[in-house]
């Protein structure tokens, strides 16, 4: 049996499921992946670099995937935006900005418009930007996000489109790894969910094999929401945002110290990007979220997108309505 929500239905897909666009992570392989699998793949445009894209929707060759930006990034180079659209992507995602100026061309070109919020207030910006479909990312999810958490988040996102926007879907991250999430986020009001962790340590994901060793050794209390990674990699993220990683020597060398890791920022960002290169797991960011503590392999994304939807199914069939007398 297969799980049938408004987003299937409007994506077209089996499993309502998006992958995450991960910055540096979910290429086209990995996006190739999640939509063999019956999900939505978006590949993670990030920061934006041109030659990667045009590689990675290469890696995608002809499957049916999206993209994601990092929107005040994309500010910056809005010839990336066309860039994208010219593979006509199923779907564009934005997050970390302001969707508008980058709506229209997204809508002309037939591609769904997918906002990331992590407030009300960005989810009221959304809506007024013709968003099609919204993602309420608690701050439990890994890389950049805000301090609302899934469970309060998703729900009171979904009462205000109710009110404002009936017609716009609700999809959840942040946190989600495995049937449970998937099922919860369900019976929250949300029309599927953005698997982002669960994903990055995945077969297909760029990530270096020490940072998924790291990751299963972990759990989630050992990761943190910091500012270090962006200062030291010379990104001027906007203030509201920081970014979840493992908790590392890194990440407690400069905890606290963020000032004058930015008096240092420039000398110390060609080790850094070595140390990134390498995979050192200790001296600099592994990106994953509180998910971690539910990774206990690497497997292939078909295997993992399969796994949640087959288990929220078994949930919802028979977990559920034992619940009920």
């Amino acid at each position: 049996m297969l799980l049938r929500t408004r987003l299937t239905e409007r994506l077209g897909i089996e499993h309502p499921i998006l992958g995450a666009p991960m910055a540096f992570a979910a290429g086209g392989r990995l996006a190739a992946a999640v939509t063999a699998a019956g999900g939505l793949g978006l590949i993670g445009g990030g920061y934006g670099d041109g030659a990667w894209l045009e590689r990675e929707f290469a890696a995608a060759g002809n499957a049916r995937v999206g993209c994601g930006f990092i929107t005040w990034s994309l500010a910056r180079q809005p010839a990336l935006l066309d860039q994208a659209l010219a593979h006509a992507p199923a779907a564009v995602m934005l997050s970390f900005g302001d969707p508008a100026p980058f709506a229209p061309a997204i809508r002309r070109a037939g591609s769904v418009l997918i906002c990331q919020v992590q407030t009300l207030a960005h989810a009221r910006e959304a809506i007024a930007a013709g968003a099609e479909v919204i993602v309420a990312q608690g701050t439990e999810a890994g890389g950049h996000g805000g301090t609302r958490a899934s469970l309060t988040l998703t729900p009171e996102v979904a009462d205000l489109l109710e009110r404002k926007s009936p017609g716009t879907l609700l999809v959840s991250a942040g946190g989600i790894a495995d049937g449970r999430g998937l099922a919860a986020a369900l019976m929250l009001g949300a029309d599927g969910v953005l698997v982002g962790s669960r994903l990055w340590a995945s077969a297909e994901a760029l990530v270096h094999q020490n940072h998924h060793r790291a990751a299963i050794a972990a759990s989630g209390d050992d990761t943190v929401r910091q500012r270090a990674t962006d200062i030291v990699r010379l990104y001027a993220w906007p203030p509201e945002f920081t970014g979840r990683v493992l908790r590392n020597a890194f990440t407690e060398r400069w905890a606290g110290r963020e000032d004058e890791l930015r008096g240092q920022a420039e000398a110390l960002n060609a080790t850094y990007q070595a140390g990134v290169a390498a995979g050192d797991p200790d001296n600099v960011g592994v990106w994953v979220g509180e998910a971690t503590g539910f990774i206990n392999t690497i497997a292939p994304a078909a295997e993992l997108i399969r796994s949640i939807a087959a288990e929220a199914e078994r949930l919802l069939r028979h977990r559920a309505p034992s619940l009920v007398v």
